[in-house]
């Protein structure tokens, strides 16, 4: 009898220590590498093993879930349904729920989400938008139709989301020749704000840089922008075969909302903290980490 419960003891150690890490993956904005590295950080303490990739456009990075060669990602859900599948966004209620259901055929599980909702948004510095009395995109798209040097900063992907320019540009009934739009790495779009370069430009509402900038977000009165709350989506079979890791996500989802979030982005955009750095030390603050 104590040799069976030798080999099964053995066995076991041999099954933990052959278990393949779980793959982290993320996107390629100072949020996600937040997301990504304190998630990781939290998951190891936790006992976890934990390999990440980041840097995933969004297409790229639902692709490697749905082909199992990642496990874990943070995702919007605004992005699920109109990017994924191709939905026209119900209200934000039902928009987590919706994506939900819809994943589980791709054998994925949307934990909850957290209480941040990283919307697109275009945003101009304040001083300007307020001697112009621009407040809404409607009256944005007034200005750009009859300034034809005034420019639009936005990033690639942007562009030719089915989310993005070519239906918002309808909508708001904005005209825009190809010189008017500056295309650039989402990161530079705030300095290109900032430094006047254009007038106005595409932004992630949740981005420190909209607060330590000093812009004000334009309105979206025709309510273009859907929902977009930020939620850990985990492949089902590594979810079930790693016992934990769905309190473990849900307990660090819990703990963030718009304002946290933001301050945490401006910690690494503004006061140039290195964003490992500052994934410890709200994990620590947050009694999930050891230390001070």
């Amino acid at each position: 009898m104590q040799r069976f419960f030798l080999s099964v003891s053995l066995m076991l150690i041999a099954s933990l220590a052959s278990a393949a890490p779980i793959r982290l993956g993320s996107k390629d904005f100072t949020e996600q590498h937040l997301l990504s590295a304190m998630t990781r950080q939290y998951l190891v303490s936790k006992g976890f093993e934990i390999s990440t990739t980041t840097d995933l456009p969004s297409v790229i990075m639902r692709g490697a879930l749905i082909n199992k060669q990642l496990d874990l990602v943070w995702d919007y859900t605004g992005t699920a349904l109109i990017v994924y599948h191709k939905l026209t966004e119900v209200n934000p209620e039902q928009s987590y729920a919706k994506v939900k259901e819809l994943d589980i055929p791709n054998g994925l599980v949307w934990l909850q989400p957290a209480a941040m909702n990283n919307t697109y948004a275009f945003a101009m510095q304040r001083k300007r938008a307020e001697e112009l009395g621009i407040t809404t995109m409607s009256e944005l798209a007034k200005e750009f139709n009859q300034h034809k040097d005034w420019k639009l900063g936005l990033d690639i992907e942007f562009a030719g989301r089915p989310d993005g320019l070519a239906p918002m540009r309808e909508k708001y009934q904005l005209t825009l020749d190809r010189p008017q739009m500056k295309q650039m790495n989402s990161g530079l779009v705030y300095n290109a704000i900032r430094d006047g370069f254009v007038e106005v430009g595409l932004v992630y509402a949740t981005d420190g840089r909209v607060k330590g900038f000093d812009f004000i977000i334009l309105e979206d009165d025709l309510h273009f922008f859907p929902s977009y709350a930020a939620t850990p989506v985990v492949e089902k079979s590594v979810l079930d075969a790693n016992p934990g890791l769905e309190d473990a996500l849900n307990t660090l989802s819990a703990l963030l909302d718009n304002d946290t979030i933001s301050t945490l982005n401006a910690k690494v955009d503004i006061e140039h903290l290195r964003v490992d750095e500052v994934a410890a030390q709200f994990l620590k603050d947050k009694g999930l980490l050891q230390g001070k």
